[in-house]
């Protein structure tokens, strides 16, 4: 095998001196290399390929006919007025020269060979998933390799889309092309291909690729997005949080994040056009009490808008409202006339009540109303107002509760009360009965006396309240 390189000063001498020769021939002279032919002319071969090449003439008596070249050749065959060479492991361009004698004059003849290579690598380079629309986008085309330069060329597409089309220049050839993104490119393939266009030499176009870039294009509004919140929100309840943000593409594609202090929400994201809307429900417990942001934040493209807002979580129990002193088990809070009923009204630490008709308290403390009940206090109702003060805002709440006075002196011709009265006789008279009758069967007994001064003498009975009769005179 031939090694790669300049060949020796005395491989280039032979050659050297028959080019001279050839170009410095008189006129007449230079007639004769139309005599001696290379065939085939202008070849183009892959490189490190291998080629016949055929030296002919028409010279009736040719002489000495040869070929020259610094390629690696191997005679095959020769004949009257032809010789042929093997050339092998082709790897660069080169000039080969064939030569001879017809008639004593010298006749020359050449060829060009070109070899082809494709590029050893197609790469465009790296860029953002995500590109803003409106900005400029450059792509980046590297090729290593590839011959003949002069019919390489590197494209830059979008799709199928040619956005540039250069030759390839420099090793590596580095191409570039800029586009403006807009939302058309949303989804786009970038891509890099070369092309081989040998089809002037017979042989064809030879296309090589690089590996498409998928591209995203977005467009954030710089208005952040509109969150709305309850102003106020009671512990045990619940209430709903609404983001929302327009002019945002593709608002399918954005995300999310909705945050209550530390604690992350859970929102259900829909969108239409370009609106994207997320709702969350936000449920207040007592330990949450006190005012907290909600942060909402919508991120796309790796850029990112955010808003917050004020929610203040606050207890509100009450007014309770309590009257001692009333009858157990009616629907209505019933006392009997001349009965002391204490009122109460009480809320949270931080509510402040009012009593109607009760001595003013401070914050947090229980209002107390006493009275001894009266006729004229039956049907009376009773107001608490509870007040609680909250970022700014006062909230009111009332209760009322009725009371019922039951007059004594009615009391008996309340066929309830009568009915209570009958059954209390009924079990005192029973009561009454049996004591009676264990009086008269324990209670009751004889008596006998017994006369001791005779033996012989019978015993008689007397009652005890039978009276003793006068002895007869």
């Amino acid at each position: 095998m031939v090694p790669l390189g300049p060949l020796p000063g005395a491989c280039w001498t032979p050659l050297i001196s028959l080019l001279l020769v050839y170009y410095l021939l008189p006129s007449g002279a230079q007639e004769q290399k139309s005599l001696l032919q290379v065939e085939p002319q202008d070849l183009v071969v892959p490189a490190g390929g291998s080629l016949l090449v055929n030296c002919t003439t028409k010279c009736p008596n040719p002489e000495l006919i040869s070929l020259e070249t610094f390629l690696l050749k191997k005679p095959v065959g020769n004949g009257l007025g032809w010789a042929a060479f093997q050339l092998s492991n082709v790897t660069s361009d080169s000039k080969v020269l064939c030569s001879g004698f017809c008639n004593g004059s010298q006749m020359t003849g050449s060829s060009n060979i070109t070899v082809y290579r494709f590029p050893e690598r197609v790469e465009l380079a790296s860029m953002s998933p995500w590109k803003p629309v409106g900005k400029n986008l450059t792509l980046h085309c590297l090729v290593t390799g590839g011959a003949p330069r002069t019919h390489l060329s590197v494209l830059l597409l979008r799709g199928e889309e040619v956005l540039s089309r250069q030759l390839a220049v420099g090793e590596p050839a580095e191409v570039t092309a800029t586009v403006l993104v807009s939302r058309n490119d949303h989804g786009a393939n970038f891509s890099c291909r070369t092309e081989l266009d040998l089809r002037p030499q017979g042989l064809g176009l030879f296309q090589n690729n690089s590996a498409p870039s998928h591209l995203r294009t977005f467009v954030l509004p710089v208005t952040p997005p509109h969150l709305n919140v309850p102003r106020f929100l009671e512990a045990g309840t619940s209430g709903l949080v609404d983001c929302t943000l327009d002019g945002l593409f593709p608002a399918s594609e954005a995300q999310v994040q909705m945050v209550l202090g530390d604690q992350m929400l859970n929102p259900k994201v829909s969108s239409q056009g370009d609106t994207l809307k997320a709702t969350a429900t936000v449920t207040a417990n007592t330990e949450l009490e006190g005012t907290w942001k909600i942060v909402c934040n919508v991120t796309l493209g790796g850029e990112s808008q955010e808003t917050q807002e004020n929610l203040t979580i606050y207890s509100f129990w009450g007014p309770i409202m309590n009257l001692s002193g009333t009858i157990r088990n009616l629907s209505e809070p019933t006392v009997l006339e001349g009965t002391t009923v204490n009122v109460t009204c009480a809320a949270g630490a931080r509510v402040q009540v009012m009593l109607v008709g009760a001595p003013a308290v401070t914050r947090g403390q229980l209002a107390l109303l006493q009275l001894n009940a009266t006729q004229r206090d039956d049907k009376r109702s009773f107001f608490c107002n509870a007040t609680l003060e909250v970022d700014g805002m006062v909230l009111h709440r009332n209760r009322s509760v009725q009371l019922r006075v039951l007059s004594r002196t009615r009391t008996a011709r309340n066929p309830l009360t009568v009915t209570i009265i009958m059954a209390v006789l009924v079990i005192l008279g029973f009561l009454v009965i049996t004591a009676a009758l264990v009086y008269v069967l324990v209670g009751r007994s004889d008596i006998y006396h017994v006369n001791r001064g005779s033996n012989s003498l019978p015993l008689t009975s007397k009652q005890p309240d039978e009276a003793l009769g006068e002895q007869p005179s």
